[in-house]
């Protein structure tokens, strides 16, 4: 049974987002919390897409530390 109404605990708790498993573990619990009707589908699914582009920025963020590490390394290689 699936109800309009959702329980939310004020304030909202800070959530450790700095890696990508960090956002994989929160992605986890908005399903859970949903299979669970502890939030709407519609909010979860809200939840995972904002986590979801959370992601892409972290991953495209390490991957252009990586490059510019590969790059700098290269570079004194060459000399």
């Amino acid at each position: 049974m699936h109800t309009d109404t959702e329980v939310v605990d004020d304030p909202t708790p800070r959530i450790n987002l700095a890696t990508s498993e960090d956002i994989r573990r929160e992605m986890a619990k908005v399903y859970r919390e949903t299979r669970c009707n502890k939030i709407m589908p519609s909010n979860g699914t809200k939840l995972v897409y904002m986590l979801i582009n959370i992601l892409k920025a972290y991953e495209v963020t390490e991957i252009e530390k990586r490059l510019t590490y590969l790059e700098l390394a290269h570079l004194e290689g060459s000399k």
